[in-house]
């Protein structure tokens, strides 16, 4: 569908409050539902799903070490918004359609608070997944602040729900962080930038086969999704007037499978200032920014210079990321335009801080423990394409212990022609490096053959963050510690087509002192998992 772009002003979703608290902790209730809102000047409003009624949902904006508690409530239909393949895993035809969990990307919090997949709900708690499910989620926020982002994480529609609406933003802020004068108030913008394509009614249009249609599974998944039009914060190809001085971007990509590599159209850099999990250790000057899916970047541009010009943020990542497809310049090609035509309010005495804080650097000499960990493609029993983790599906024995208080090593060795974005719950990780092999030697011998030398990571990832980009033919190394809580958690990646089609795997903390205080405590593998919770009924708290 041909749109009109920069005919909408960018949207800003509104800050989440509220009245109410458990003994004493803020306690919020978020609820899903289905609504129409309208997208773009020219399309009829289009039915989405949301919270509170909005796409996105409303943002949390909160001080760390503040403790909060969410309570999910799903009101939405029975029947899903877009098609669903009940082939693949937990969404089979004994399902229900419409399942919710949700989880807080790049929260630090205790299992039963992290969206586990298999913990699911349908409206109103009438049904529940085959784990423990929670009511109240608690929030501690005892973590760096960080920009992070809310979203659907139920087993085999994760993609589906994400899509539909079930996104939102969540800013942990530091008690400090005014003491940096950075530009705050209305010169701090959020962009959640994501894709989607439209019908001519101006519905959701997603596909129900892939290009080479799968007649025995219909409809059947899809390997990546890409839409045709970009939206910030709920708005297809938004401006945003601007005065000339320094704004705050918080930038997140919410996209289904698309990297955004950005520039700006008047050539001028980026100062990029912080992660997903948190600020840098000190600003970075950058022409581009890469993102993929999930992962977020807190960025400074300064339009002091720029009094009249119309600028646009361009987008040259191809699909799929790094060897695929260019997008089109007149239309993927461009996500925003900032118009600077505002008059100055008042004078800017924003900075761009020459230090921003003290990370810890991980040694390898602290590491515990090595995992050599493939990404490798195979093919299900109808030839679509799977990848998979290890080599192994969701329903494997879990293979990843980790102990508390431990550091490891992730050696994952892309052995696919793709990048995937590989998150890992509970924690954040610091990258050692990237470093090319001999993907072919390795796929016969299962023993690493560099072919070059170790690759740094570029300056704006020397932090910590929670989502990392394993490029093809590359093996990439994180570091991380788990803490500091144990349980059950998921590791995955976050290309969502590819999480819901097996690309996604339990791992457990073992802590040996609590580890029969729990269910979510001790499980040894996922097959004993599933025959005890078959004894249990669902717990609400």
């Amino acid at each position: 569908m041909n749109l009109e772009k920069y005919v909408d002003p960018l949207p800003i979703p509104q800050i989440m409050k509220t009245d109410d608290d458990i003994d004493g902790v803020p306690f919020y209730k978020m609820t899903m539902s289905q609504f129409k809102q309208k997208l773009h000047r020219d399309l009829p409003p289009t039915t989405v799903w949301g919270f509170e009624g909005t796409y996105p949902g409303p943002t949390f904006d909160l001080v760390e070490n503040q403790p909060i508690k969410v309570q999910w409530i799903n009101k939405l239909p029975s029947k899903h918004l877009l098609p669903v393949d009940t082939t693949i895993h937990g969404a089979g035809p004994d399902q229900p359609r419409v399942r919710t969990v949700i989880h807080l990307h790049g929260g630090v919090v205790k299992p039963e608070s992290d969206g586990y997949p298999e913990a699911w709900f349908t409206r109103d708690y009438q049904q529940v997944g085959p784990y423990f499910v929670q009511k109240i989620y608690d929030y501690p926020n005892m973590q760096r602040p960080a920009t992070m982002w809310y979203h659907a994480h139920a087993l085999g529609i994760t993609r589906l729900n994400v899509y539909a609406g079930i996104v939102g933003l969540y800013f942990i802020r530091s008690e400090d962080e005014e003491a940096y004068n950075l530009p705050r108030g209305s010169y701090e913008i959020p962009l959640l930038i994501q894709d989607k394509s439209f019908k001519e009614d101006g519905s959701l249009y997603y596909p129900s086969q892939p290009e080479e249609p799968i007649p025995e599974v219909d409809p059947s998944i899809i390997p990546d999704f890409f839409g045709d039009t970009i939206l910030v914060n709920g708005k297809v190809w938004p401006y945003l007037e601007v005065e000339p001085r320094k704004y705050r971007f918080k930038m997140v990509n919410g996209s289904n499978a698309r990297f955004y590599r950005m520039r700006l159209s008047s050539g001028q850099p980026f100062y990029q200032i912080g992660t997903g999990g948190g600020f840098l250790e000190k600003p970075v000057k950058v022409c581009e920014i890469i993102l993929a899916p999930a992962q977020r970047a807190d960025v400074i541009i300064d339009f002091s210079r720029e009094w009249g010009q119309k600028i646009i943020l361009t987008n040259d990542a191809p699909t799929s990321f790094p060897n695929g497809t260019a997008p089109d310049p007149e239309t993927t090609g461009q996500i925003m335009q900032f118009n600077v035509c505002l008059p100055l309010s008042k004078r800017d005495f924003s900075v761009i801080p020459c230090c921003l804080s003290s990370i810890e650097w991980l040694k390898e000499e602290q590491a515990d423990r090595v995992r050599n960990l493939p990404l490798v493609r195979t093919l299900d029993q109808y030839g679509r394409p799977k990848l998979l983790l290890d080599g192994k599906v969701w329903d494997d024995p879990i293979s990843e212990e980790p102990k508390l208080d431990s550091t490891e090593i992730w050696t994952l060795i892309n052995l696919t022609n793709a990048t995937h974005p590989i998150h890992v719950h509970l924690v954040h990780f610091q990258i050692l490096d990237r470093q090319p092999f001999d993907a072919s030697y390795y796929e016969e011998t299962g023993e690493i053959k560099t072919t070059g030398p170790p690759i740094p990571p570029e300056l704006n990832e020397r932090g910590w963050i929670d989502t990392v980009r394993a490029n093809p033919g590359e093996i990439t190394r994180i570091i991380m510690r788990f803490t500091p809580f144990s349980g059950l958690y998921v590791w995955h990646c976050h290309l969502m087509e590819h999480e819901d089609w097996e690309m996604m795997r339990p791992y457990m903390v073992i802590n040996h002192t609590h580890s029969d205080k729990h269910p979510l405590y001790y499980k040894k593998n996922l097959h004993e998992k599933h025959e005890k919770i078959k004894t249990h009924k669902a717990v609400f708290r």
